[in-house]
């Protein structure tokens, strides 16, 4: 595994932590930073979330992140939350967010259990992040807002509705699933986002 400079986003996002082990499982040491130069002259970054949309822009506003993120030309690769920041607005407490990806993030109705949370099968991959997963793989979910099927959806999956487990356009990607706890899907995910 080559040594990359991966910047991970730090604004208060719940699932830091784990995601950074993620990557030291592999042998790449993360820096947890808000630094703007840090995060602009990276290889990678990472922009993780667990937690509820309008604290977690309101956190990006006061550390001056919101501009930068749209703008970073590397490779982005958004997690959860972070997806969902990533699209043009939520559900969640009528949040404006990012706008990289042009969709609005709903919230599932009530038929089913919500959140959405537990393991759950991949379908319709493509691109290079999901490069040697098998459809029908299962990763890690923890969501209670989704991302419709989109032209920008590189994964699907069901629960109460089709929606999209992955995302990718330009250099931005992004995962609604947890590849830092889907066991060796997640690894294979994470290494080929290393690569790309």
């Amino acid at each position: 595994m080559k040594n990359q400079n991966i910047v991970i986003i730090d604004y208060d996002a719940g699932n830091i932590q784990s995601v950074k082990y993620a990557f030291e499982r592999l042998g790449i040491t993360p820096v947890v930073s808000k630094d703007k130069e840090l995060i602009r002259k990276a290889d990678k970054v990472i922009f993780p979330g667990v937690g509820e949309a309008s604290w977690a822009m309101n956190s990006l506003r006061e550390n001056d992140l919101i501009d930068l993120i749209p703008e970073l030309k590397q490779p982005v690769l958004g997690i959860c939350l972070g997806m969902q920041l990533m699209c043009e607005s939520t559900e969640e407490s009528d949040t404006k967010a990012l706008g990289i990806f042009p969709v609005k993030v709903k919230r599932f109705t009530n038929e089913m259990k919500v959140p959405h949370m537990g393991w759950n099968q991949l379908s319709e991959l493509k691109g290079d992040l999901l490069k040697g997963i098998d459809a029908a793989e299962f990763t890690y979910f923890v969501h209670s807002y989704y991302v419709p099927i989109v032209n920008e959806t590189i994964a699907a999956c069901d629960y109460i509705l089709p929606f999209s487990a992955a995302l990718q356009k330009d250099n931005f990607y992004a995962c609604q699933f947890h590849p830092e706890k889907s066991g060796e899907v997640g690894v294979k995910i994470l290494k080929n986002f290393i690569n790309l």
